[in-house]
């Protein structure tokens, strides 16, 4: 440790990201869409004026808000957008959970929440999954600094509908919940039109996954009027321009595109269901999931070593080295070939 670190540097456990690696494989680690963007994105790329770059973008990113806002059927005041949606994470947890009570959050799911958690020195609170591995809303009350969780859950998969959140909202109504819906689009169900009934409620997402956009760095939030602006206020005290005028017109693209965005996501369900079956078939247990990837373990055969196989036969997925998840394989959904691929060299690890 340098010893030019202050003291809370020197605390930090940071975030560790999947693997991006330098050879070639099939990549199947880190829930990326195996799709491209939508073909008006590349238009944006090729027409862009050079020029536009010269001066800062709009601080209010009012463009791509007011797209999302369309999407989203809210008013333009109820929309941030942030440099992807773990920045937008990090402002909320800034905004809204520096209390002196303790966080609530499942001690399974997005394994940035910890890592804000000390960056901030907020206090946390972990309840257990059920006995089928889902977030058990039933478990979280109201005193505490706020709620966080994601839906569908994060890495299991499982989601809880519109219903079940309304249920928890009409319990917790006096402190912030955050509900992180990265992977909605691929079986979820939003909680966005909650927004309008429950001021406490803030709903994240991002355009990595169902826009196929993980390289350029998008997430939005939606919700009161009162916590987004309590979102700008800590936005505006640390990076007034954090969408620059490129990412909001490729997001704007993006979010036009209507057709391309069901296809690409039908794809992704319908291949998942697949690989899911002859999971199953090998012999794998597989949780159910409403996400673009399957948490998956094997009675018969140690989850490191079929890491360790797969990387050697060309094939990436996630190991988490944690006592909770070390029987575990998290595998993002990729192509049908890439999915053939996987079982394929499945079927001799795992004979």
């Amino acid at each position: 440790m340098s010893k030019f670190w202050s003291p809370k540097v020197r605390e930090l456990t940071p975030y560790v990201p999947g693997e991006q690696p330098r050879e070639r494989l099939i990549k199947l680690n880190t829930n990326e869409n195996p799709y491209p963007p939508a073909p008006g994105v590349e238009a944006v790329l090729r027409e862009f004026p050079a020029d536009h770059l010269r001066r800062y973008p709009d601080p209010e990113s009012r463009a791509l808000r007011e797209a999302l806002a369309r999407e989203f059927g809210v008013e333009v005041e109820q929309v941030f957008v942030g440099n992807g949606s773990d920045e937008v994470l990090a402002l909320a947890f800034q905004a809204f959970f520096c209390h002196d009570r303790p966080l609530q959050m499942p001690a399974i799911t997005y394994s940035f929440y910890p890592v804000y958690c000390r960056l901030y020195d907020v206090e946390r609170r972990t309840l257990p999954l059920d006995d089928q591995w889902r977030v058990d809303l039933d478990a979280f009350t109201p005193d505490s600094a706020g709620v966080v969780f994601a839906n569908p859950n994060a890495p299991t998969g499982h989601g809880h509908g519109r219903e079940a959140i309304a249920g928890l909202l009409e319990r917790i109504t006096d402190v912030v919940v955050l509900v992180d819906e990265a992977y909605v689009d691929f079986g979820g169900e939003s909680a966005v039109p909650l927004v309008a009934s429950h001021p406490n409620l803030l709903v994240t997402g991002t355009f990595s996954k169902s826009r196929s956009l993980a390289g350029l760095r998008l997430g939005y939030a939606v919700g009161s009027r009162e916590l987004i602006e309590g979102l700008e206020r800590v936005k505006d005290s640390f990076n007034s321009y954090p969408i620059d005028s490129l990412a909001s017109a490729i997001g704007i693209a993006a979010l036009e595109d209507r057709e391309h965005f069901e296809a690409c996501r039908e794809a992704v369900i319908t291949t998942r269901e697949r690989t899911r079956t002859r999971l199953e078939s090998l012999g794998f247990r597989v949780l159910p999931s409403q996400s673009n990837f399957l948490l998956v373990s094997h009675p018969e055969h140690d989850a490191a070593q079929l890491f360790v196989g797969l990387r050697e036969r060309g094939i990436l997925v996630r190991h988490f080295n944690t006592d909770a998840l070390s029987e575990q394989l998290r595998i993002s959904i990729g192509t049908e070939d890439e999915m053939d691929s996987l079982i394929e060299v499945l079927e001799t690890l795992c004979r």
